[in-house]
């Protein structure tokens, strides 16, 4: 607050008790001094539910004794400390490699919602928040979240999904799209190698490099029904 906010707040306490007035001149420049001194970072409100004017109001009502600046700053501390931590720092849109400006974005949003003029964001799953119009621009711009050199380096320790990310990009049908009748796997599920013994349950359940013949099958069948886009 600066000086003219904090003489319309002692102003609007003294309308709520007479006791805060300084009728001398001198007295009442000294009080403002002090108030600015211990309030100026203090805002008189924000646009997310802190007031100055609310928690002067509700000193007075609930307490007996005489208003003073700690009974302004306590509850903007509480005010501070609750939106704090029920804020979860979001994905920022600047450039991940540009350590300064992924620092300065996230320090600011938590700077921004610390001091009320922006709300806190909470996790995704639980509040439905949607992307950051900017950080869903740069994911279409980059493709994917795994370089492609680093994507190439793990094929030979991931040989199912680099099969189905070579099928895919030559335009060939996704097998993982469909379920397995042969093993029951579910959509976007590995296929299993099922080996049964001779009382007829299942010895084992290994994960399959491949998808079985059947689902390769049925995924073409899909494919096939399917309106693919045209191709420059």
């Amino acid at each position: 607050m600066d000086r003219r906010e904090i003489a319309a707040l002692l102003a609007y306490i003294g309308r709520l008790d007479p006791r805060t007035i300084r009728t001398d001149q001198g007295e009442a420049r000294d009080q403002l001094a002090q108030w600015h001194e211990l309030l100026g970072d203090i805002p008189l409100a924000t646009p997310h539910g802190w007031d100055a004017r609310v928690a002067a109001r509700q000193h007075i009502r609930v307490s007996p004794y005489q208003i003073v600046p700690a009974d302004i700053a306590r509850p903007w501390e509480s005010y501070r400390r609750d939106r704090l931590y029920r804020h979860t720092d979001p994905t920022p849109s600047a450039d991940p490699d540009d350590q300064a400006a992924w620092t300065a974005e996230l320090v600011g949003t938590r700077r921004a919602v610390a001091a009320g003029t922006a709300q806190p964001t909470q996790y995704r799953q639980l509040a439905g928040r949607r992307v950051d119009p900017r950080l869903e621009a740069r994911l279409r711009e980059v493709g994917s979240c795994i370089p492609s050199e680093a994507r190439a380096a793990l094929a030979r320790y991931r040989p199912a999904r680099a099969a189905r990310e070579a099928a895919i990009a030559q335009g060939q049908p996704d097998a993982l799209s469909v379920g397995c009748a042969w093993c029951s796997a579910n959509v976007g599920e590995p296929c299993r190698r099922r080996r049964i013994g001779p009382d007829g349950a299942a010895r084992g359940n290994a994960p399959r490099a491949t998808p079985h013949p059947g689902r390769f099958d049925l995924a073409a069948a899909r494919h096939a029904r399917t309106p693919q886009p045209a191709r420059a």
